[in-house]
């Protein structure tokens, strides 16, 4: 049977990249993949696509890369990027303008790095989306999320992707990651998914996020050691 547009399921609109990014400074790649995705959970699915099959968009590689940095595979540097001798880079990964890679920092497969990011001595980023000016400049770990547009991670903050409340971790893992809604748990279709967090949210150090958190955009978080669920934009945690 065809399905027409009005049979279509609606998503939510709390699962919509629009209600968590806003689409200012992101530079084409990271714009038109907003545009093109409906949900969040279609993100790192898509971007992991993308950067599989050379299909980024842009095939710029005009950036710099200091004598002694590490890459490895597919690793596309736009002009005006830098990649700084001591950091280590594995492919398939966009740096996209404006943002610098520094010693001592790890960027890993199937991520891209927005304009005007700063990814610090001791920052490991793996499959995730930095949408664009994000702050990661101390030892801290982001993996299968996206991060919005001028979100600052503090020292010793990490997303944690996998589930590990049923015994012992298996890898690769097989346990779907679900996130909550009024109650409802809604599946992700991932076995790997850590957080969306939306524009303009600062994560105090040491914050541990849950499997599955979703942060709305201007969301004031208070130190504390452990996030998660979803707070909606605007939200004051302590």
């Amino acid at each position: 049977m065809n399905v027409t547009p009005s049979m279509t399921p609606a998503v939510d609109v709390r699962l919509r990249p629009a209600y968590y990014f806003s689409s200012e400074c992101l530079g084409p790649y990271v714009t038109g993949l907003l545009e093109r995705c409906t949900s969040i959970f279609e993100l790192k699915k898509a971007m992991a696509t993308d950067l599989a099959h050379g299909n980024a968009g842009v095939s710029d590689g005009r950036g710099v890369v200091e004598n002694g940095a590490l890459l490895q595979g597919e690793v596309i540097v736009q002009a005006g990027a830098r990649i700084e001798a001591g950091a280590r880079v594995i492919g398939p990964v966009l740096v996209c303008t404006g943002s610098v890679v520094s010693a001592g920092a790890l960027v890993r497969d199937h991520s891209v790095i927005g304009p005007g990011c700063r990814i610090g001595f001791g920052a490991e980023i793996t499959r995730s989306l930095l949408t664009s000016h994000v702050f990661a400049k101390h030892p801290c770990f982001v993996g299968d999320s996206v991060i919005g547009r001028r979100v600052n991670i503090g020292s010793f903050c990490s997303t944690t992707g996998l589930r590990c409340d049923r015994g012992p971790v298996a890898e690769p893992a097989i346990e779907e990651i679900t996130v909550t809604l009024d109650g409802q748990r809604i599946p992700t279709g991932q076995t790997k998914f850590g957080a969306v967090v939306g524009d303009e949210v600062v994560l105090p150090a040491g914050s541990v996020l849950s499997p599955g958190t979703l942060i709305g955009p201007g969301t004031v978080i208070h130190p504390r050691d452990h996030i998660g669920g979803f707070l909606p934009a605007g939200s004051r945690v302590r």
